[in-house]
């Protein structure tokens, strides 16, 4: 399992507190029984949001919480989309 980011954490964390305010203002509860709910409805609003909110690139696309440094890639080749031939061919002469 990956590790959560840092972003998720701050959406989790931001999320569990405002819902909180927000229900304890709205519902003006005074209740130890009410307080509770709202405390679990919020902590499960904050770990939902912080389970989706998934760190995106500029392009959309979403990325592993953990990637690997560009110095241990530097070696690795880039595939780009705009190679679609395989990386073997076989030559001209070869083929039937």
């Amino acid at each position: 399992m990956p590790r959560p980011t840092a972003a998720q954490f701050a959406y989790g964390a931001l999320t569990v507190v405002l819902a909180t305010l927000a229900m304890l203002l709205l519902s003006q509860t005074r209740s130890g029984t009410g307080i509770v709910v709202i405390a679990v409805a919020a902590l499960s609003l904050g770990l939902l949001v912080s389970c989706t909110a998934a760190a995106r690139t500029p392009s959309g696309r979403s990325v592993p919480a953990r990637t690997v440094p560009a110095a241990a890639r530097a070696h690795v080749p880039e595939r780009t989309a705009a190679r679609s031939e395989p990386a073997h061919r076989t030559p001209a002469s070869l083929r039937r």
